[in-house]
């Protein structure tokens, strides 16, 4: 294959200067294959070899990735769980997940996702492209699959380093290192042994890129001998320099106008309700502290909001109740939304898309919750409204 594995576009000056200050925070963003709740996805293995290999480092992990959710999720996310939480470096695993969904749209929410870290000021960012069995075609013939072309586009664009470890993987299986089974037991989740081989991947990009612990023992000696000097020379009411802020990366034009670069949440609270709801702090899932829930077919709920999209967040599963909705008084819609035989009876925190080419302004929404037109088992039916994020 003839495109690089690891494309270093820019150097990781911040996560560099955060080990020399003695702790970084790393963040993750993706879906099952980084998710940190298997405990041997990639993740686990990169953080700690740098916890070994850097002893006089503390790191923080904000691994934010979550099972089937792609980058359209993440855009609505990422304030609270990656900027929020003053991450010095990210890495992003959305090219699998990202897919099913059309070209156009992932495109407009990768791009939103790059600027709004880019203007939070959390410029080293990496993309790590793992693999899918729908991508193997593509591959053997030399070239990307779509779905990572076009964040190669987005990578170029915007200086961001890439790592295909999918490519990595693929190479390990040719040599005869381990099976295909061994790698991806299921063809696109690896266990342990697979994840292992993401993580080398990674590791040997960063081996290149950070400083060697060498180097920040000199460092931390150069910056002890520095402030005893100040301190000595100082007079007693002089107060300790300040740490330099971290400077905003300069944007350039957006290359789609209409990315996902200006997204606000709407709170529940908010919502107007008719029928019986309750609003409940959620401990079903970290990422969300509250879900607007009903059991009640036919109850109803809307609100205004101001801007050109909306996305709807649910705790969905098997006895999830679907729903009626329109905008503006327009047409009613039915939500219909698939049911994937790996979905349990909740649990998957699945976005609703209503649009994002509204004209920019108020608009009006109503919502009636409906029954599913699948079977169903008798069992007790729920409608769980966790995030309402608008599109600017």
């Amino acid at each position: 294959m003839k495109h690089p594995t690891i494309n270093v576009r820019r150097p990781l000056q911040q996560w560099n200067q955060a080990m020399r200050r003695g702790m970084a925070t790393i963040g993750f963003l993706g879906g099952s294959i980084t998710d940190a709740r298997p405990r041997h996805n990639w993740p686990e293995y990169v953080m700690e070899w740098l916890s070994g290999h850097y002893p006089t480092v503390r790191f923080r992990v904000e691994n934010a990735a979550i099972g089937a959710t792609g980058s359209d999720l993440a855009v609505l996310r990422v304030q609270r769980d990656i900027i929020g939480r003053r991450c010095d470096a990210v890495f992003v695993e959305y090219a699998v997940n990202d897919e099913q969904a059309s070209s156009i749209r992932r495109q407009r929410t990768r791009e939103g996702l790059i600027r709004q870290l880019r203007k939070a000021g959390v410029n080293d960012i990496i993309f790590v492209y793992t693999f899918s069995e729908s991508m193997k075609e593509d591959m053997e013939r030399g070239q990307y699959p779509a779905t990572i072309a076009e964040l190669e586009r987005l990578a170029q664009y915007y200086q961001i380093s890439s790592i295909w470890l999918g490519k990595y993987g693929l190479e390990q299986v040719a040599s005869g290192r381990l099976s295909m089974e061994q790698w991806l037991p299921d063809g696109l989740h690896p266990k342990e042994q697979g994840s292992r081989i993401y993580a080398e991947c990674v590791i040997a990009c960063l081996q290149r890129e950070l400083l060697q612990p060498e180097q920040l023992l000199l460092a931390a000696e150069a910056a002890d001998d520095h402030a005893l000097r100040q301190a000595e020379a100082a007079t007693p009411t002089e107060a300790p320099a300040a740490l330099p802020a971290t400077t905003q990366a300069e944007l350039p034009e957006p290359l789609d106008p209409l990315c996902w670069e200006r997204v606000g949440e709407l709170p529940l609270s908010q919502l107007a309700t008719t029928g019986e709801w309750l609003e409940l702090r959620w401990h079903g899932c970290e990422w969300v502290e509250l879900m607007l829930e009903t059991k009640q077919l036919g109850a109803g709920l809307s609100f205004v909001f101001e801007g050109r999209g909306l996305m709807l967040v649910f705790d969905y599963g098997a006895r999830s109740a679907e729903f009626f909705y329109r905008i503006d008084e327009g047409e009613w819609q039915y939500s219909d939304r698939d049911l994937p035989d790996w979905v349990g009876e909740s649990g998957w925190l699945r976005l609703f898309d209503c649009g994002d080419e509204l004209a920019q302004g108020r608009h009006t929404f109503e919502l009636v919750v409906a029954e599913p037109q699948r079977e169903l088992d008798g069992e007790q039916l729920f409608f769980r409204l966790g995030k309402v994020g608008v599109i600017q």
